[in-house]
């Protein structure tokens, strides 16, 4: 892991975390995008002449559904407005300082969790 001055990653590594994080920000605009046209989907199914219960099942399913791919896309909107902030930091090169411990995050945390504002010993003290 190339440190400059033990305090912040150096630029080749910024480079290498914006790289990632935008790849994972079109990923989750991808996702995003399907998850809305499930939202948006009106999934008829041909039930018009079936039983009433059934047709009452249905639309309950449906309503679940939309609910559902609702907090998806709640979540999926926050997971990106991360990653962007992710990048700013990577802008103004405070990128993978740990907000409470002031220490790196883990290079490997990083890969895995590019959004991470906390070390892993600062998720620990939480608890």
């Amino acid at each position: 892991m190339a440190i400059k001055n033990n305090n912040r990653y150096s630029d080749a590594d910024l480079t290498e975390f914006k790289t990632l994080i935008n790849e994972k920000i079109d990923k989750a605009q991808h996702d995003l995008e399907l998850i809305k046209s499930a939202y948006m989907n009106d999934h008829n199914n041909g039930t018009d002449d079936t039983s009433p219960t059934f047709k009452a099942f249905d639309e309950g399913s449906a309503v679940m559904s939309k609910e559902s791919n609702s907090q998806l896309a709640i979540r999926q909107e926050k997971f990106i407005r991360d990653l962007r902030n992710a990048l700013i930091r990577i802008e103004s090169k405070t990128y993978g300082i740990c907000r409470i411990t002031g220490k790196l995050i883990n290079k490997e945390r990083l890969k895995l969790v590019p959004h991470a504002t906390l070390s892993i010993e600062a998720k620990n003290m939480q608890k």
